[in-house]
């Protein structure tokens, strides 16, 4: 397989509900042979799952978002158990802290978050990490709750290479998005230039974090090959390089058979 793999997206966002099989249909011209979509919440899980149910190239993973850590229930927890079941979910997530958005106290974020490691490590998969301006507890939680065990990847990552260093000595891969094609993008540029090649990994997040030349407006799937080019201009390798890389580590990442999607 030497297509793209985008390793998180929201495409059952309310944002494509108009054009929905468009988007997947330009993502699929543009390279991408597999993806990830992310189910996070009460109302993202379900259509999550139907969207990895209606395509063969899908995947979906299923979590918590730490900003609606305040409205999970012990029945949730025990749902997304179940749903990990699914042949079709790969990964636990996306899990993790949020201290930008203040809806969610943080000691509810925590208790949320180590709930959620425990059970990717019950059952044996990979989590996906969201941290926005909690670098230090992330990894502090991490590492107390032996999330090396399972390891998984830094979702979107903004933080120093310290921190990426921190990550990838627990066996996690490094994730970049849209931002890292923005001109001013110093600290990603200089994170993604010093990660491992087999730890790398690209991602849209769409409808968020549109990349050059479409930031501030909506991102989706396709896009993701203009990550891949920026990828490759700052480790400089080809983009076919960085398309086969970053495809064979989400593979592995995720425990994918490397057979073709149609």
């Amino acid at each position: 397989m030497t297509g793209l793999f985008d390793t998180h997206t929201h495409l059952d966002s309310p944002r494509f509900d108009g054009d929905r099989e468009d988007v997947i249909k330009r993502a699929r011209e543009a390279g991408v042979e597999r993806l990830v979509n992310i189910g996070f919440n009460r109302e993202t899980i379900p259509t999550t799952i139907a969207l990895a149910e209606r395509y063969d190239f899908i995947y979906a993973a299923v979590g918590w978002h730490p900003v609606d850590s305040i409205d999970m229930k012990p029945d949730d927890l025990q749902w997304i158990e179940e749903l990990c079941a699914h042949p079709k979910v790969v990964a636990v997530g996306e899990i993790g802290l949020d201290y930008h958005w203040d809806t969610s106290p943080k000691e509810v974020q925590h208790r949320v978050f180590r709930e959620q490691i425990a059970l990717a490590r019950r059952i044996g998969k990979p989590i996906i990490i969201h941290n926005r301006d909690a670098h230090e507890d992330v990894v502090n939680i991490l590492q107390e709750e032996k999330a090396s065990e399972v390891g998984g990847i830094m979702h979107c990552f903004s933080g120093s290479w310290e921190t990426a260093k921190r990550c990838l000595d627990m066996g996690f891969y490094i994730s970049f998005g849209g931002p890292v094609t923005f001109k001013n993008a110093r600290v990603p540029k200089e994170v993604l230039a010093k990660v491992p090649l087999d730890r790398l990994l690209i991602e849209t997040d769409a409808p968020y974090l549109a990349p050059e030349p479409f930031r501030g407006k909506r991102n989706e799937s396709a896009y993701v090959k203009y990550v891949a080019e920026a990828a490759a201009v700052i480790t400089g390798k080809s983009v076919e390089e960085i398309m086969k890389i970053t495809m064979e580590n989400a593979n592995r990442c995720f425990r994918l058979e490397r057979k073709t999607n149609r």
